[in-house]
């Protein structure tokens, strides 16, 4: 299978061009970081202790904390940092870190495996959530480097694939030195797939990222608004969204709806299709502040959410209306937030569960019960001892992670 899957790669190798340079065209690529992908650096060669890698902006957010940790730590000489898209590097550039290189992580070929790991020779090797690689898994394997896999999470979609071509994937997974799932059924599935030692530690995405604040002049402007968030939502939930405003703006005269879209790069289109509902739009990334009189606020912004989630009382978590798994609500959580939700919420499944069982969440089917949520809800601010319970909680599966991590430093 590894054969069948080399050819593959090199076939993927030969059309890489082609592909990147689209991608460049649609502003999903760094032109001048591209060579990355392929494993040549311009960058000076660093003393690697820890390499990180997670695909994209919530495997980064959940992991930023435990790169703080370990930039503090004295005996951690430098921090690797990889992810695949833009958005997530436009993350970690903000972030004032010191110790950490990042750069895109590589195309998953023999050669280009070697070549990363030749060049940056990591110590340790931390994947997060369901990275798995198999070139790369084997060519870590090779050179005795422990293999962590943290928040692990395999559906049941995912684990359906990798059991057709199981022999394959029992070969790929035994390559993980230890797994941290961030749920009882990716334990489970773990177990099956081959990973030889697994420890439950829980999800990592309960520790808490700090609070931000926006500038006095545009808070001062949401204060005298009634706000309603809806984060991280995925295309045809930002039309329910439009459409829910226009009941509750019959409710609530000064109503605003800030709407923070899972990929920004929809922006554009979404604004379009709100304003097909005679809607007023603006976006974050225009620089004016919104006029008196303006419906939808979008965030198409990086790295921003808790920021405006700080000024709404509830908020509808997207990804969870349409066919996705829904996206981590705890952030809105933390900001003292009600959450509405739909039913497809399979990839946060225990975290609902908890939220179910505070009493701070309610899960909606339609525009209707959406209306009725907020009604009931919109002076709603969950207590602090809740917060407090999801933050303790947080606070011990990050220190677990912390000790696994340090067992094989």
């Amino acid at each position: 299978m590894y054969f069948l899957y080399n050819i593959l790669g090199i076939i993927f190798f030969l059309i890489s061009p082609f592909i990147l340079f689209l991608r460049m065209i649609n502003g999903k690529e760094d032109w001048r970081r591209i060579l990355e992908k392929y494993a040549y650096y311009n960058l000076k060669k660093t003393d690697t202790t820890v390499w990180f890698h997670g695909a994209s902006v919530g495997e980064i957010m959940s992991i930023l904390p435990l790169i703080d940790k370990f930039e503090k730590d004295k005996s951690i000489k430098r921090i690797l940092l990889t992810s695949s898209t833009l958005s997530s590097a436009s993350i970690v550039a903000k972030k004032p870190l010191k110790k950490t290189t990042h750069i895109y992580y590589p195309f998953d070929i023999g050669f280009i495996c070697n070549n990363f790991l030749n060049y940056w020779e990591p110590k340790i090797a931390i994947f997060v959530d369901s990275e798995i690689w198999p070139n790369m898994y084997k060519r870590i394997n090779s050179k005795k480097i422990p293999l962590i896999l943290i928040n692990a999470r395999i559906t049941n979609k995912s684990f359906k694939r990798w059991q057709i071509i199981s022999s394959f994937a029992k070969n790929v997974f035994s390559k993980i030195t230890v797994a941290l799932p961030q749920n009882q059924e990716t334990q489970n599935y773990l177990k099956r797939l081959g990973v030889k030692k697994i420890k439950f530690v829980g999800n990592l995405k309960y520790f808490k990222n700090d609070k931000q604040s926006l500038k006095k002049n545009v808070e001062k402007y949401f204060k005298n608004k009634k706000v309603f968030c809806a984060a991280s939502t995925h295309y045809n939930e930002e039309k329910i969204i439009g459409k829910l405003h226009l009941k509750l703006k019959k409710k609530f005269k000064n109503l605003i709806t800030i709407l923070v879209p899972r990929h920004i790069n929809r922006s554009e289109d979404i604004k379009q299709e709100l304003r097909k509902l005679k809607l007023i739009v603006t976006e974050r990334s225009s620089g004016h502040k919104p006029s008196e009189n303006c419906d939808i606020y979008i965030v198409n912004t990086y790295g921003e959410m808790s920021k405006f989630l700080r000024l709404s009382n509830v908020t509808f978590i997207g990804g969870s209306l349409v066919n996705h798994g829904g996206q981590n609500p705890l952030e809105a959580v933390r900001m003292g937030n009600y959450v509405m939700h739909g039913k497809k919420v399979n990839n946060f499944k225990e975290i609902y569960k908890e939220l179910k069982s505070l009493k701070i969440s309610s899960e909606i089917k339609n525009i209707d019960q959406m209306e009725k949520v907020f009604i009931k809800n919109h002076n709603y601010k969950i207590s602090n001892s809740k917060i407090n319970k999801i933050n303790y909680l947080g606070a011990k599966i990050f220190e677990n992670n912390v000790k696994e991590i340090k067992n094989y430093l």
